[in-house]
């Protein structure tokens, strides 16, 4: 399912215009990216959590070279489902 997809489905089950579905939903990537950045997590009961984890700086080889080279530390967006939503793809 892509984005278009999305939207759709929020539309029809929401009962509600697709231009109001799509603002929804970029209002709402946009809050969770926003929250993120700020290092909070974002907890939605019974589908997930998405939170910032830390990579550490570590080093790496060129795949073409062979050579060494040094991989920046990181922070990287995670996303861990919810019971439910876990027990709803089993």
């Amino acid at each position: 399912m892509n984005k278009s997809e999305l939207i759709e489905a929020i539309a029809a089950s929401a009962d509600i215009s697709k231009a109001a579905a799509t603002r929804a939903l970029d209002a709402m990537v946009e809050s969770v990216t926003e929250s993120l950045k700020q290092g909070e997590s974002v907890s939605l009961v019974g589908f997930g959590t998405f939170t910032i984890k830390e990579r550490a700086a570590r080093t790496g080889r060129n795949p073409q070279t062979g050579q060494p080279i040094e991989i920046s530390a990181a922070k990287v967006p995670s996303f861990k489902a919810g019971k439910a939503l876990k027990d709803a793809v089993n």
